[in-house]
């Protein structure tokens, strides 16, 4: 019964238009009613216990460092570093756009930025060669779902946080099922590439044009290892691996390229407040959801239901995995972590599966759900920033959506692929 209010409240409060944050404060209040312990204080309590959490403060930090180096033309260079070292190739424009695509996650840690950015940038160099553009468009949407696997990656923070998990750990466990992720799509590209005519390059190998584009990116492409030198280190945490950063990035975008101005500024860290307080208030409120799902024992109730796979580990994963994509076609990203986290972490734990390895499980499949209809935020942002018909974008979108789930199901059968390569970055 316990679990059929929390669902019933929950899923009713959204389905009637009321923001995921409030829906999970509604949900926290029926809750609390059901149970018998409705008390206001203790309801703004663990709202503001929620929000007042260290690693929260990495969240701001990494936004602004996100907006700051779209304005100011890091983007641009990247993205021109990767067409003179691989724009070359049959296909190159898609290689150039996965190869931009890890280096700005390991930059803004933020999917939709991601691929507002190449969508902007790419998707026009695309249309102009002849390339596919459904293919096209569903490449960069694609491409752009790995930033939550890499550090310095803002869903993993949030999930650090609700599941009390080491976020740095995190970031070392995410790096090579990213690498592989990306390695995946340029596999199915190039089967694409290799029988569509129009994908032929024109374009011939220039050494003086790499230097020249290296000379000019380098700054932008040292970023990524002094965020995650700098955490693997232990010169920095997360938090302050953000404020550097932003730093780097300012000063690079206003000295260096010259193409920050500090006339934008104020709207850059408006946008950035906006983003990251309507996280932190997601969290904060998603807070009193977890603490009420610990109170009613709720993973107990769901784990009695699920207890007959749990001794085998591998068709236990299969389960949550099933439910993790399910969940994450109606839901966006951040709200699916909050919801599901609190409910799964116990059972993980229970059943004796490495929480870090599940953790990147769980982000990979919540990735795979920014790309999947009906909600599919990330498909809407390619559509809009790109010009190209969201049908057109899904059905580009589709072939690379199988590549990943085989991926996602290959990682469950085979969980050494992410826990051997995360041992040797501890």
């Amino acid at each position: 019964m316990t679990i059929f209010v929390f669902v019933g409240s929950l899923c009713g409060a959204m389905l009637l238009g009321i923001p995921v944050a409030f829906s999970l404060l509604i949900c926290g209040v029926v809750l609390m009613m059901h149970l018998g312990i409705f008390d206001v204080q203790i309801l703004a309590e663990n709202v503001l216990d929620g929000a007042n959490n260290y690693p929260l403060m990495a969240l701001p930090f990494f936004v602004l460092a996100g907006e700051i180096m779209n304005a100011g033309g890091v983007s641009k260079r990247i993205v021109s570093v990767a067409i003179a070292a691989v724009g070359h190739f049959r296909g190159g424009l898609g290689y150039v756009a996965v190869i931009a695509a890890l280096v700005l996650a390991a930059i803004s840690g933020s999917a939709i930025a991601d691929c507002a950015a190449l969508a902007a940038v790419v998707i026009p160099l695309m249309r102009r060669a002849g390339y596919p553009v459904p293919l096209s468009a569903g490449l960069i949407s694609s491409a752009g779902i790995v930033a939550p696997l890499l550090p310095p990656s803002i869903p993993f923070v949030v999930f650090g946080v609700a599941a009390e998990l080491s976020v740095t750990r995190l970031f070392m466990t995410g790096i090579a099922p990213g690498l592989m992720m990306a390695a995946t799509l340029m596999v199915t590209w190039y089967f694409y590439a290799r029988k569509t005519p129009s994908m032929a390059s024109e374009q011939k190998f220039e050494l003086p044009r790499l230097l020249k584009a290296l000379r000019e990116g380098i700054w932008a492409l040292v970023l990524p290892a002094i965020i995650i030198g700098g955490m693997k280190t232990g010169i920095f945490t997360p938090t302050e691996a953000g404020v550097v950063a932003v730093v780097y990035a300012f000063v690079i975008g206003m000295f260096v390229y010259g193409e920050l101005k500090i006339s934008i500024m104020p709207s850059l860290l408006l946008q950035a407040a906006k983003t990251a307080s309507t996280i932190m208030f997601l969290v904060a409120a998603a807070y009193v959801s977890a603490w009420l799902i610990t109170v009613a024992n709720i993973p107990q109730e769901i784990g009695e239901s699920l207890a007959p796979y749990m001794e085998n580990k591998k068709l236990f994963m299969f389960m949550l995995m099933i439910i993790v994509f399910l969940v994450g076609t109606a839901l966006d990203l951040t709200p699916t972590i909050l919801i599901l986290t609190p409910v799964m972490m116990p059972l993980v734990k229970q059943a004796g599966i490495d929480p870090y390895y599940f953790g990147v499980m769980f982000m990979m499949n919540n990735a795979i759900g920014l790309i999947t209809p009906p909600v599919g935020t990330v498909l809407n942002v390619v559509s809009g920033v790109a010009r190209v018909e969201l049908d057109q974008v899904i059905k580009g979108m589709l072939p690379f959506l199988v590549a990943y789930t085989v991926l996602l199901f290959t990682f469950v059968l085979f969980p050494e692929l992410i826990t051997v390569p995360a041992s040797w970055l501890r």
